[in-house]
């Protein structure tokens, strides 16, 4: 698959995900392998990845992603089926993907593996900016490398943290050292519904790009609110 492809057709995959067919894992260590070649600060790759494949581990972790979706997310402000959109069309596709996005907490007890990405060394709680873009800049591509070598050998993924809402109860399940290991980033791996897969709509470049500075007259998305409340998470999908 040539590169601009992947990057372009490299989407969330809720779907069309196909939990009949089994992931080999020799795919799954080819993908961890490219991934691998993702930068690393100061050369020292930090990147992990538990492949969850176990039944009944996977079950778990999908049971908890399913309680934090249903019991917090569903009914925070930031739930993707409450986001309206002034254009009838983009509105039409906001609720395509709220409809995805409630589907994937059905699928991710299906799915026969789940990729958890980890930063190995450090936990980022209360961290400065500086260490937490330091250090998760380290993580953040290499799981983006991961999804795109996954997409290149038809596998499908999709990056959720709805999970860390309850990071330690899924670090014990998996036996994850908490206090050494953050989890960063979780995605099913499967096998997709067909290959077709079409750019998403996105800003162009006119309206992200701000030349030699900051362009204060350009309107931006809504700030992010209700994520910096520590008492009452609003996990993302």
């Amino acid at each position: 698959m040539l590169i601009d492809e992947a990057l372009s057709t490299t989407r969330a995959v809720r779907r069309r995900l196909d939990a009949t067919r089994d992931v080999p894992v020799a795919l799954v260590r080819e993908c961890v392998e490219l991934a691998m070649q993702a930068p690393a600060g100061s050369a020292v790759a930090r990147s992990r990845f538990v492949v969850v494949r176990d039944p009944e581990r996977r079950r778990a972790v999908a049971r908890i992603y399913s309680e934090v979706y249903r019991d917090s997310y569903r009914e925070s402000a930031g739930y993707i089926g409450r986001v309206s959109r002034a254009d009838p069309a983009e509105q039409r596709m906001q609720e395509r993907t709220a409809r995805s996005a409630d589907a994937l907490e059905r699928a991710l007890h299906e799915v026969g593996t789940i990729v958890i990405g980890c930063l190995d060394g450090a936990r980022l709680d209360g961290a400065a900016a500086m260490t937490s873009s330091s250090l998760l800049g380290g993580v953040l591509p290499a799981m983006w490398s991961f999804m795109l070598a996954a997409r290149a050998r038809g596998l499908g993924t999709c990056w959720t943290t709805m999970h860390l809402a309850r990071e330690r109860d899924v670090a014990e399940i998996l036996d994850i050292p908490f206090e050494r290991v953050q989890q960063v980033c979780l995605t099913p791996l499967a096998f997709t519904v067909g290959t077709d897969f079409r750019p998403a709509v996105r800003p162009g470049p006119d309206e992200v790009v701000h030349w030699d500075g900051w362009n204060t007259g350009r309107s931006g998305p809504e700030p992010v609110r209700g994520l910096l409340d520590p008492d009452r998470p609003d996990p993302t999908p």
